[in-house]
């Protein structure tokens, strides 16, 4: 996978949840608005200062979040 550059993760931004370009603006909004109908262009007028790019990096983190493999840690 392509390196994500908007995507950026700070723990005191949204409390840590993958956000875009370090607003708070996180992947689960744009990809909730997505999977709800709306469209790129009505998300960016509802969000002026994001990106066209913005929308696509975060659906395509979330693609690649989905299909990662959680393994839990044995404690000794």
């Amino acid at each position: 996978m392509k390196q994500l550059t908007r995507i950026t993760m700070n723990p005191e931004v949204m409390g840590g949840k993958p956000c875009i370009r370090g607003m708070r603006v996180t992947v689960g909004t744009i990809v909730g608005l997505m999977a709800s109908g709306h469209s790129p262009q009505k998300i960016l007028q509802a969000y002026p200062y994001l990106e066209e790019a913005d929308i696509y990096e975060a659906l395509a983190y979330a693609a690649w979040r989905v299909e990662e493999l959680e393994v839990p840690l044995e404690l000794a």
